[in-house]
């Protein structure tokens, strides 16, 4: 794990406060929301050009892994959202659908990074990213269409706008700037292409926010109430999708690497993505908003408690195999 990734939580934290200050300056509030959703095209460019799509047939080297996490992140997580959101949220549609949108996109990046700590299968894991990339990507508009439409929330053609300009726009771009890397005969200079957008993921994730709050710091500060509201039910997530995952994994007689990579692959979120979604389709809504920037300060600490009950699993199960 890089620096910025290990303090990706503290960076985006401080970029609130930063934004909130910035914001005081008149001619930065007025022009701040402008950058917002270039900065955020940016990033997910890099992160899509960072994403390996060459070798689809990877996915199902292992059927019974790959069939296991598509259900559990396209089936099981969005009825089990649905209802937690509706136990802990009913009292804001709004809540309700940014806590789904959220939690409903498989994280496509630094879950490997986790699932290396703890010693899980990393090419297991890396094989099932194309596919959940892109079943997130066309699933995202029809769960908002079940989850969003029934109560009005959800104008799904600002949806289908929103992810056309800020997902399928900049991975088409991520895969033209591929072909085009992929000529370079320089293999040095074409990686360090690929490590500079890599690394530069969590700055600008941190400017976005930043910017947000300097356009709307003082909407936004008003609702951060909102954490304690969302601390429940996502925390009540990230364990009953664990039990799931170590049920599943003795169950199917998996080894503790392949259920170390199951428990990642389903836990982890992916809220820079549908932040820049929920910009665009929900541009009126700083609830949705926020609940994208709080998620990963939950998030990091949950996924290293996560990391530590696995590794004490991995102990336990190493100490009876030398017994």
């Amino acid at each position: 794990m890089s620096k910025l990734e290990k303090y990706q939580s503290f960076i985006i934290f401080l970029a609130i406060p930063i934004g909130i200050l910035l914001g005081q300056i008149q001619i930065i509030e007025q022009y701040a929301e402008n950058f917002v959703t270039p900065f955020l095209f940016v990033m997910l460019f890099g992160a899509f050009l960072n994403i390996p799509l060459n070798d689809y047939r990877k996915a199902f080297a292992n059927i019974k892994f790959s069939i296991t996490t598509v259900l559990i992140n396209f089936v099981w997580t969005p009825i089990l959202v649905w209802l937690l959101g509706k136990l802990f949220l009913s009292s804001s549609a709004i809540l309700q659908i940014g806590f789904i949108m959220l939690m409903v996109t498989p994280c496509t990046d630094w879950y490997l990074i986790f699932t290396g700590a703890v010693k899980g299968n990393v090419p297991l894991s890396a094989s099932v990213l194309p596919v959940n990339l892109i079943l997130q990507v066309i699933l995202l508009p029809l769960y908002l269409l079940i989850f969003g439409s029934a109560s009005g929330t959800a104008n799904m053609q600002e949806v289908l706008i929103s992810i056309t300009v800020m997902l399928l726009l900049p991975f088409t771009l991520a895969q033209l700037g591929k072909f085009l890397l992929s000529k370079m005969q320089n293999n040095d200079s074409r990686d360090k292409i690929f490590a500079k957008f890599s690394a530069s993921q969590t700055i600008l994730l941190a400017m976005a926010i930043t910017a947000m709050f300097a356009a709307k710091g003082s909407s936004l500060l008003s609702n951060l109430n909102v954490v304690a509201v969302l601390l429940i039910p996502i925390v009540l997530f990230y364990m009953i999708n664990f039990v799931l995952a170590q049920l599943v994994g003795n169950g199917f007689g998996y080894s503790y690497e392949d259920t170390a990579s199951l428990t990642l692959t389903i836990v982890a979120k992916n809220s820079p993505m549908t932040l820049g979604v929920a910009l665009m389709a929900f541009p009126n809504e700083p609830l949705i908003h926020l609940i994208m920037i709080i998620e990963p300060l939950i998030e990091l600490p949950a996924l290293m408690l996560i990391t530590k009950a696995l590794l004490v699993i991995r102990n336990k199960q190493a100490g009876k195999q030398e017994i």
